[in-house]
């Protein structure tokens, strides 16, 4: 309360036993409609104490009641006769300081929002922020600042009339186009604004369950917290491979077989021995890869392909390896052979995980079943050995088969995708 207001308007409405009636009239105040003056106010539940001050301002006998209609333009009128203040509003003020006006406050807030989307001119930016979801990201990432959203905008119009970009390195394009290497990393503001925009119009399903090959998590950095959970990074690392630009990019390198090459890519890779090639590799010097038509075979192992190569060298059939959830560099691989007109054929473990694999490589790539069907999971179940393992975990539908969940619910054994080899191997004869 203030101390230096008029020691009459202090006995009249001040003092801490009024602090509770000063602050309802406030209220009432505060949530105005917008440009509509307060003429009237009830107020109910009185205490003695409160209906007495009321009464006085009022002008009215002193009998007690349990509410009270106050005409707010006679207060102000007997206020300022008796040279207090100019109004009820001004008495309250000078007792408690101002008092906001809420609608009106709300209305600048929504003009200043408003105008920090419409200067956007990235056209996906825009669209982004076209939808409530994008605006409440660039609202959580700004904390809330008009001001810091509209700084935010800029620098992601900046990064993103970069990309897609060719093979460049995260760092390199955050130095080059914002001044800083490490305004780009996981936990800058920034970056998680530049990638909502990438998957938007990439039009990717990132809901798909994702390994972080790197073993951390997103941290707060100096410029603010990635909204997206921890385990995230190999999630942002790919979608920053989709924009051509290169996190981490000789981390967890695509291992293949016989993969055919046109031109003169022939020799790249020796025929019959495994292969890998990098994120850095796919992206800067994309092979041209001879594959329309054919059917590519994908495993979820990397013993599987080794047992393959061992059997029959350069007469094995074209054949990619996930190495578990594709990370970064094998996603960009089997992208490439799906815009090759690949065929693609996925096998992998007869398990939860092998299941969700499978969904993320049949969705994301266009893949097709591979001996991995319910009629092949019971033809193994019933030859697996005895003690067999068990099927743990929360089952998953198979996009591709629904039988094939039905009946590893009902037999509960997990089948390694390496003990099915020899009949694997039948398909990968090329010879």
């Amino acid at each position: 309360m203030n101390e230096q207001a008029d020691p009459r308007l202090q006995r009249l409405l001040g003092g801490e036993h009024l602090a509770a009636l000063r602050k309802r009239l406030r209220q009432r105040f505060e949530r105005a409609p917008l440009d509509e003056a307060v003429e009237t106010i009830r107020i109910g539940e009185l205490s003695a104490e409160e209906h007495a001050a009321l009464a006085s301002l009022l002008g009215r006998p002193q009998r007690r009641s349990r509410s009270l209609r106050i005409d707010i333009s006679r207060i102000d009128a007997d206020l300022r006769r008796a040279g207090l203040a100019t109004s009820l509003r001004e008495a309250l003020e000078k007792l408690d300081g101002p008092i906001p006006h809420l609608a009106r406050a709300r209305l600048r807030l929504q003009t200043l929002w408003s105008g920090v989307i419409d200067r956007c001119g990235h056209p996906a930016l825009a669209g982004l922020l076209g939808t409530p979801s994008g605006v409440g990201l660039l609202k959580r990432l700004a904390r809330q600042e008009p001001a810091e959203a509209a700084r935010l905008c800029r620098q992601a119009e900046d990064v993103l009339r970069h990309l897609p970009a060719n093979g460049i390195t995260r760092s390199q394009l955050a130095a080059d186009v914002l001044g800083d290497a490490h305004a780009l990393d996981n936990g800058r503001r920034v970056a998680a604004l530049v990638l909502a925009v990438w998957r938007r119009t990439t039009a990717v399903d990132d809901a798909a369950p994702v390994i972080d090959d790197d073993g951390g998590t997103v941290r707060e950095s100096g410029d603010g917290v990635d909204p997206e959970p921890a385990g995230s990074a190999e999630r942002a690392r790919d979608t920053w491979a989709r924009a051509g630009v290169l996190v981490n990019e000789l981390a967890r390198p695509a291992l293949f077989l016989n993969l055919p090459t046109s031109g003169a890519e022939g020799g790249r890779w020796p025929a019959g021995e495994p292969a890998y090639a990098s994120l850095r590799s796919l992206l800067r010097s994309p092979p041209r890869w001879d594959a329309a038509g054919r059917d590519v075979y994908v495993c979820e192992n990397p013993n599987l392909l080794a047992i393959a190569a061992d059997r029959w060298g350069a007469g094995c059939a074209p054949l990619v390896c996930t190495d578990g959830m594709p990370a970064a560099a094998q996603r960009c691989l089997l992208s490439q052979l799906a815009q090759a007109d690949a065929r693609l054929r996925y096998h992998g473990d007869f398990d939860w995980p092998g299941l969700r694999i499978g969904n993320h490589v049949m969705r994301e790539h266009g893949a097709q079943p591979w001996r991995f069907g319910a009629v092949d999971y019971l033809a193994a179940a019933r030859t697996a050995p005895s003690p067999a393992r068990a099927l743990a975990g929360n089952p998953v539908e198979a996009s591709w088969d629904g039988a094939l969940t039905l009946a590893m619910i009902e037999h509960r054994v997990a089948i390694a995708e390496e003990a099915l080899a020899v009949s694997l191997l039948q398909d990968l004869d090329d010879r």
